[in-house]
């Protein structure tokens, strides 16, 4: 793939998403209904201010679920080729993994996996 392929992967890629969001703009019906603006909560109307502050402890533990999931994606490509590859395969997941199961026990032992 050249330069010009890409240029043009990249022009094309630009008009799908802006001519969706303009298409968007131009067939969506506009509505100014005030419980439009309100918060919603399983059907529950809202009693007192919608708008609090959450513990950060909710965030972190989102985050580290998101970093050990997605190196799960990376065991995937080493399974379909680890036969092929040999021991030195096995070698690298096993450090792999060693990292992996390090940064677990950092979170662990800085309390960030406790749920409050």
């Amino acid at each position: 793939m050249g330069a010009g392929s890409m240029i043009l992967l990249m022009i094309c890629g630009i008009a799908f998403a802006g001519g969706g969001i303009l298409l968007s703009k131009v067939i969506a019906t506009k509505s100014t209904n005030p419980q439009k603006g309100e918060a919603y909560e399983c059907g529950i109307p809202t009693i007192g201010k919608s708008w609090i502050q959450f513990n950060v402890g909710y965030y972190l533990f989102a985050l580290l679920f998101l970093i050990f999931d997605v190196e799960l994606v990376f065991l995937y490509p080493w399974a379909v080729v680890v036969k092929k590859v040999g021991w030195m395969a096995l070698v690298e997941i096993g450090v792999f993994l060693f990292i992996l199961f390090l940064g677990f026990l950092y979170a662990h032992k800085k309390g960030a996996l406790k749920w409050m």
